[in-house]
């Protein structure tokens, strides 16, 4: 698939056009529904459905693969104003959690509970970074409470959206926030750093995130003797010892505790092995270990083979 070129103010860039109809079938070729129905059956009928939705198959090489096509899709959805959700997640995978860290020392979180809001993603390393993607296709009418929520939670605050978002995003948010772009040309440039600051965290907002099995971890880590209690009463009792804990002490031990039980190494080599359009899916989205051979030989099915999928 080729998309065509025009001359642009002396660059040459690509412009597609695509209809809403066709844009809403290329964003769902990489949606869970897609990726767990390959890694469940070697095969996907929705994803079938989709390219004809989206109007590819007339378009596409007849030699290429399953896996050539969610590239092209990629592609596609890359050009600026086509932009969803997924392009920035899959922009911050490549070039900041496997770009400047790897997955056997950060780890990932996806759509983390802070508060109210929910995080659409959290890298954890040294510290837990949230960034706070904002496409072109969203709005900004939510972003100050987001950020209010996600400073109770995480030591920095990003917010990263496209070129045209960013003026709107400066104003908006303080100026302990950092802001990033997400280039015309995929490539991510940092506006403004965002400041590290543990102390400004809610111990309570954080123990409200937590898987229960979690904040035990925490407390004992951290020196705390947790008691055997009903069921009924182990919610509140923990939110109370948590509510005495030292902020710094807490996140860098909430951030040792999550790196060990959401751990990614695992999928090292089985996110390797996939197109680099669909790392951001392998990462986001669970499916059994037992799966993966499965999911990677659908990827590789010929093109002209998958069209007969039901």
């Amino acid at each position: 698939m080729h998309p065509a070129w025009f001359e642009v103010d002396g660059l040459s860039r690509r412009r597609n056009i695509y209809s809403t109809s066709q844009l809403s079938a290329l964003t769902r070729l990489f949606s869970a529904a897609v990726f767990r129905e390959m890694a469940k059956k070697g095969q996907s009928s929705l994803f079938r459905r989709l390219l004809g939705q989206a109007n590819l198959l007339e378009h596409a090489d007849p030699y290429g693969t399953v896996g050539d096509t969610f590239d092209s899709a990629f592609e596609i959805l890359k050009v600026v104003g086509q932009r969803d959700e997924y392009i920035y997640r899959a922009a911050i995978s490549q070039k900041v959690l496997m770009g400047k860290h790897s997955l056997r020392t950060a780890s990932m979180l996806n759509e983390f509970r802070a508060g109210s809001s929910k995080a659409d993603l959290v890298i954890l390393n040294g510290t837990a970074t949230v960034y706070e993607i904002k496409s072109e296709r969203d709005s900004l009418a939510r972003l100050d409470h987001q950020v209010e929520d996600y400073k109770r939670v995480f030591a920095k605050v990003n917010v990263i959206a496209s070129e045209g978002h960013v003026a709107g995003i400066m104003r908006t948010v303080p100026s302990d926030v950092g802001v990033m772009c997400l280039s015309n040309r995929y490539r991510i440039t940092t506006v403004r750093e965002a400041v590290d600051c543990p102390a400004r965290i809610c111990p309570v907002t954080v123990f409200e995130s937590l898987r229960m099995a979690e904040a035990i971890t925490i407390l004992q880590a951290m020196g705390v003797i947790v008691p055997e209690v009903p069921n009924t009463q182990r919610h509140a009792m923990l939110r109370a010892f948590f509510a005495e804990l030292d902020p710094v002490a807490l996140h860098a031990e909430m951030v040792r505790t999550l790196k060990r039980t959401r751990n990614l190494a695992l999928l090292s080599d089985f996110v390797d092995s996939l197109p680099k359009s669909l790392q951001a899916a392998a990462l986001s989205i669970s499916v059994r270990r037992s799966d993966h051979s499965r999911l990677i030989d659908a990827i590789k099915t010929p093109l002209h083979r998958a069209m007969t999928w039901s």
